[in-house]
């Protein structure tokens, strides 16, 4: 999400051309603001953004937020333990539960099945 949003040269190829395709809906989860917001807090410098500005710019972007649910929560519990880091899980059950495909570069998240799309 970080690189859509501000270092798209960044993205492989297929990711610029799946995002750039009009007949793709473009979403972004609560679970990244939330990790954007708490390690900007902590002064990562790999996440150096504020959270509100880039709220705002994928919205006006065209990208629509989806919220976190309780379905969700539950779906993280069903998971099998490829990937520690709670905000990459929740975006694998949201993926899941929601039925809409996820784009990663990391190689450990793209070991889940379902629809994960590894780049």
């Amino acid at each position: 999400m970080l690189w859509a949003a501000g270092e798209p040269d960044r993205l492989p190829p297929p990711a610029r051309a799946l995002l750039l395709d009009p007949g793709n809906a473009l979403l972004f989860s609560a679970a990244s603001l939330w990790e954007v917001a708490i390690k900007s807090g902590l002064g990562r410098a790999d996440f150096r953004v504020d959270p509100g500005l880039l709220r705002r710019g994928l919205i006006d972007n065209g990208y629509e937020e989806l919220p976190i649910r309780a379905a969700h929560a539950v779906q993280v519990g069903a998971l099998p333990a490829i990937h520690r880091d709670p905000f990459d899980r929740m975006l694998v059950a949201q993926a899941l539960v929601e039925a809409v495909t996820l784009l990663t570069v990391d190689v450990v998240l793209g070991q889940y099945p379902g629809p994960i799309r590894l780049l």
